[in-house]
C-alpha cells in the first residue's frame, strides 16, 4: 500500500503545478485554495472516479483543466513540462486536416465544417481549399459545433479569411513570463471572403475552436448561431503527475483585443439561439 497514490498527494502536486504554470493572480490563487478545501484531506486511493470529481471542483475555475487516468501508466512524473508531441502528418492528411465537410446548398449557401484545428502548417492546404469552393457562393456557413479546439495558429488564419487581406490582431496570451500576439496574416489582395457568415456553435465547441467564434463575434463579422459553448478560454499544456495519471493544465490566459477580456466559463453566447435539429435553416435565415 505505501505505492498507492492517494488523492490528497495527487492534489498536491497538481497544485504544485499549477503555482509554478498559471500567471500569478486572483484566478491561480483560487484555483488553487479551491482544490486544497476539497481534497487536502481525502486519503483515499486515486480512481477514474476521483479523477473526475478533481475536474468537476477545478471547472469552477478553470473550465480547461484535465485529468486522463490510466492504471496500467509505467511513465515517470515529469519534472519541466514536455510540452505538446508533434503532429504526425499522415494523420492529419488523413483526416483532411478536420475539414469535414464543404458542401454547397441549393440556395447558393457554401457549408464548411472543421471539426478540429490542426497545425496551421498542414491544415492550411485543406482550410484554403474549402475557402476557395466557397467563393461565389451567397453566405458562408462555418460549422464549429464539433470542434474541440487546436492550433491557435490555424485560428488566425481561418480568421483571416473572413476578416479582410490587412493583417489584424485577434488577441494577447498571458503567461507568467511573457505575452504573445496572435494576428491573422497577410493575404493576397482579394483573398478574404466578404459575403455573409454564420458561425454555428454548441456544447461540442471547446477551447480554440471557442476562440475562433468569440474573435469572429466580438468583430461583428459573424451571426453566431446555435447553443452557448462551455467556456474554456486557457491554453494547457499536458503534464504527467504520476505514472497512472496525465494532466492537462491551465498555462496562459487569452484576451481578446476588442473586448479586453475572454469567454471563460461564460461560453460563446449565441447571437441567435437554436436548437441543433433547426441550426442550419435558422442560420440561413438570420443571413438572408
Amino acid at each position: 500500500m505505501s505505492d498507492t497514490l492517494l488523492v490528497r498527494d495527487l492534489v498536491g502536486r497538481l497544485t504544485g503545478w499549477l503555482t509554478r504554470l498559471m500567471p500569478p493572480g486572483a484566478r491561480r490563487d483560487a484555483l488553487v485554495a479551491v482544490l486544497t478545501e476539497r481534497f487536502a484531506a481525502v486519503d483515499a486511493p486515486v480512481t477514474a472516479a476521483g479523477c473526475a470529481a478533481i475536474e468537476r471542483c477545478a471547472w469552477t475555475v478553470s473550465r480547461h483543466l484535465a485529468l486522463s487516468f490510466e492504471p496500467a501508466g509505467t511513465a515517470r512524473p515529469d519534472t519541466v513540462p514536455p510540452g505538446w508531441p508533434d503532429p504526425d502528418p499522415e494523420v492529419v492528411r488523413a483526416r483532411a486536416a478536420c475539414v469535414s465537410r464543404v458542401e454547397r446548398l441549393a440556395d447558393g449557401t457554401c457549408l464548411i465544417s472543421v471539426d478540429d484545428l490542426d497545425a496551421v502548417s498542414l491544415a492550411q492546404p485543406y482550410l484554403d481549399a474549402a475557402f476557395t469552393l466557397a467563393q461565389g457562393s451567397a453566405r458562408i456557413l462555418l460549422d464549429l459545433r464539433a470542434n474541440g479546439g487546436g492550433d491557435p495558429a490555424t485560428v488566425a488564419h481561418i480568421a483571416g479569411r473572413l476578416l479582410g487581406d490587412t493583417p489584424a490582431q485577434l488577441s494577447e496570451v498571458v503567461y507568467p513570463d511573457r505575452r504573445r500576439q496572435w494576428w491573422t496574416p497577410a493575404l493576397p489582395s482579394g483573398t478574404s471572403l466578404r459575403q455573409p457568415v454564420a458561425v454555428l456553435v454548441g456544447p461540442g465547441t471547446f477551447s480554440s475552436g471557442e476562440a475562433l467564434a468569440y474573435h469572429l463575434q466580438a468583430r461583428g463579422r459573424v451571426t453566431v448561431v446555435g447553443e452557448t459553448t462551455p467556456g474554456a478560454a486557457d491554453h494547457i499544456t499536458p503534464i504527467r503527475l504520476a505514472p497512472t495519471v496525465l494532466a492537462y493544465l491551465p498555462e496562459a490566459y487569452v484576451v481578446d483585443t476588442v473586448t479586453a477580456t475572454n469567454w471563460e466559463g461564460t461560453g460563446v453566447v449565441p447571437d441567435i439561439a437554436s436548437a441543433p435539429d433547426t441550426v442550419i435553416e435558422t442560420a440561413v435565415a438570420a443571413l438572408r
